[in-house]
Parts: C-alpha cells; structure tokens; sequence
C-alpha cells in the first residue's frame, strides 16, 4: 500500500482506535496508532508521508505545541483533530494553530473519511490552486457580504449579542442569518462552518492573502 495512504493517530481511548482500525481498513487506508503524544513525537523524526488525526482530549496534546513541534522537527504532516462537540474555542484555536481540518466528536465516519482524503491531497495540487483549501474558498464564495460579517464575527468567537450589537443588527437577525450560513455551506453545524472559514484563509499558501467575497 502506498505510502501516502498513511493515517497517524494519536488517541488514547483503545476502543475508539479499534473502530477507526476497522473503518480505515475498509477505505483502503492503513492506520498507526500511538496513545499518547510522546510516543508519536519519538517515532516523528521517521515519519514523512501520510496525515496525523489527532483527538485533543489525549493528555499531553495541545494544538498549538503539536504544530510547533513538527514544524521544530521538519515535518509537513497535515493535521487533521478531533474535537468536544460545540467547542467553537477550541475549534478556532486549532485551525490558527495550523490544522487542515477539525471534527467534532461523537465522530462522524463520512465525515472524518472527508477530511482524511482531502489532508492526502498532494501539496503541489494545493499549491496550483487546487485541494481543500480552494474548494473552502469556494464554497464560501455563496454566502452574502452580511452573511459572511457574522460568520468572521462567529469564527473569533463572538456571542450573538455582541455580533448583533457591532453589526448594528437585532439578535434575532443574526440567529436567521447563522441558520442561513448553514443552509448556503450545506453544513450541518456552526462548527464546519468555522471550519471552512478557518481552511480558506489560515491555511491559504504563505504570502497568499486571497479571499473571495
């Protein structure tokens, strides 16, 4: 199997990671497994191909030094981590930090197998303007300019009241235009959302500050 159908897994629930075996295994992917992130970080030097999915409940895990390290060690993995379901914090926090991609838990096979499959996109597509990070650009390219105000407001972690408030609009207005940006990015939750947002400019190539309205 080739080399790029890697998935590294840092997870220290043993039954989760069995189901992933098995729900990889059968899309062709091969997983390997490390339960806690000293352990991923002494097989890291080694590790050049394949992307990392990472749940942020592992003790010892944070985003931000997770990315910091591997960028210390020279290694390009993509990101992919799992989140508390509703955690718009750490949500953001994890994408700044440099993740391609977050999922809320109770996880979601179509989903994660989504995010896998997109973070094994080759980076040379992505840098001629294809992958996930074009395919994000585009997919907010449908929403209104108002729209897209409350979802930047929405993505640095702004209640409804203070949105309401800086946009000069009633709270009742931002909750029909929250539901709205669902419906427009055919999304399930504000947490993808967030996510598309976060993959179209955070990991836009260096330099890149394109953006589409």
């Amino acid at each position: 199997m080739s080399g790029d159908r890697l998935v590294h897994i840092v997870d220290a629930d043993p039954e989760r990671c069995q189901v992933l075996k098995r729900l990889l295994y059968a899309a062709g992917l091969t997983a390997i497994f490390y339960d806690t992130a000293h352990a991923f970080f002494e097989a890291a030097p080694n590790l050049r191909a394949g992307c990392l999915l990472v749940d942020l409940a592992t003790p010892g895990v944070d985003a931000s030094a997770l990315q910091t390290q591997l960028k210390r060690l020279g290694i390009s993995l993509p990101v992919i981590a799992t989140i508390p379901k509703s955690d718009v914090t750490t949500a953001v926090e994890t994408m700044k930090a440099g993740a391609v991609d977050f999922i809320e838990g109770p996880l979601d096979d179509q989903r994660l197998l989504a995010a896998i499959e997109a973070a094994l996109v080759d980076p040379q597509t992505e840098r001629t303007g294809g992958g996930p990070v074009q395919a994000a650009r585009w997919r907010l390219a449908v929403l209104s300019n108002r729209e897209r105000q409350v979802l930047d407001e929405i993505v640095a972690g702004q209640p409804n009241k203070v949105i309401a408030h800086k946009l000069a609009i009633s709270m009742r207005t931002v909750e029909v235009h929250r539901a709205r940006i669902l419906k427009r990015l055919g999304v399930r939750s504000i947490a993808e959302a967030i996510s598309l947002s976060a993959l179209a400019t955070v990991a836009s190539p260096a330099g890149s500050d394109e953006r589409i309205s």
